[in-house]
């Protein structure tokens, strides 16, 4: 018997598949403890009266520093670690990061997002504080235009993946959890179906920023 072919065959390299400059998510679970949380909740769900032009049943608080509260000042201790970590993959360096703004949103049932991003930052995030009902799950969509061929493969017989989805639905979230993108990444809540859905989002910036000696400082 010839087993030429065969000793071919498994000495060959395997095919490679290579996500070229993807866009970091991170999901950390239990970034805030429970006490943190419900004091989150306590203190700013009353002061979430602010409208929202996309749902009539979604409020937010005004736009909070972390040192408008003691319970933000701990917020923003556990979670500016982790936008150390995250920052790394941005822009290659373990940097300060300091939160510009932080606020408390409240989505009611049948409340929604409208599709949007974050300006004048390089990193947003969301901490979930309640349950999250499956329908309200955070949806993260590709940006219009720019890349995409003009004409794509789109029926119930495709599989959707990672390189050639239109949108993208994060892990169903515990109290506490937390995730990271970059703030260019658009994203929505779809209508929520279930109960009071409550979250607290914030914007961050690096202290500074270096091109080869051109080199940006940025205050929070």
């Amino acid at each position: 018997m010839d087993t030429r072919g065969a000793v071919a065959d498994k000495g060959r390299a395997m095919d490679e598949v290579f996500g070229l400059f993807p866009t970091p998510f991170m999901r950390a679970p239990g970034t805030l403890g429970r006490p943190v949380v419900a004091r989150l909740i306590e203190h700013f769900t009353a002061r979430a009266i602010r409208d929202n032009n996309s749902s009539a049943h979604l409020v937010h608080t005004e736009m909070l520093r972390p040192n408008d509260s003691p319970v933000l000042v701990e917020a923003a201790g556990l979670i500016a670690p982790k936008l150390v970590d995250f920052g790394t993959y941005l822009f290659g360096e373990r940097l300060p990061w300091l939160l510009k703004e932080m606020w408390v949103n409240v989505l009611e049932a049948g409340g929604r997002q409208a599709m949007h991003n974050h300006a004048n930052s390089f990193v947003s995030g969301v901490v979930y504080l309640t349950r999250t009902h499956p329908s309200s799950q955070t949806v993260f969509m590709k940006p219009p235009g720019g890349t995409d061929f003009l004409f794509k493969n789109d029926h119930q017989g495709m599989t959707p993946n990672e390189y050639c989805a239109d949108k993208w639905i994060s892990p169903a979230p515990e109290p506490g959890d937390m995730v990271l993108f970059p703030s260019y990444l658009m994203h929505a809540v779809p209508p929520n179906q279930g109960e009071r859905r409550i979250t607290l989002s914030f914007n961050a910036i690096p202290s500074q920023l270096d091109s080869w000696g051109y080199v940006v400082r940025f205050v929070g």
